[in-house]
């Protein structure tokens, strides 16, 4: 392979000073769902880890050691709980579709990137899953 055909991709920044952007995460989070195609599946909850990255506009606002003015990791975990809780959904990009929808009602939001592994699928992984980066239409 020629150099002219090595394309190089940048690595994506979500903490950027410049564009005045804070990273926001929640990491590991455990939380039983009714997830999955197959029959088993459907009959018991499984463990699924979610892992979520949002990139925020920190905004001209100054933080006050506010609550308010910041993204609430509480109220994002709460926010996932919810979405395992309503039923049983077949497949892991749609759980995933749905929690990045969740993190991106927030204007303030300008990206979510969202990963939902199942932990308990195949003997020789530790997980199996998705990863999906949405950005906010509203911004």
């Amino acid at each position: 392979m020629t150099a002219s055909h090595i394309r190089l991709v940048e690595p994506s920044k979500i903490a950027d000073a410049g564009r005045k952007l804070r990273h926001v995460f929640i990491r590991n989070l455990m939380m039983p769902c009714s997830i999955g195609v197959h029959r088993h599946e459907k009959a018991a909850e499984q463990r699924v880890r979610i892992n979520l990255d949002l990139a925020v506009a920190e905004g001209d606002r100054p933080i006050d050691d506010d609550i308010r003015n910041v993204i609430c990791y509480e109220q994002l975990a709460r926010g996932v709980e919810r979405i395992c809780n309503r039923g049983h959904v077949n497949l892991v990009e749609t759980l995933a579709e749905n929690i990045a929808a969740m993190c991106l009602e927030d204007k303030r939001v300008q990206s979510a990137r969202v990963r939902v592994e199942k932990l308990d699928i195949l003997a020789d992984a530790e997980s199996v899953g998705v990863e999906i980066e949405r950005f906010n239409s509203k911004v």
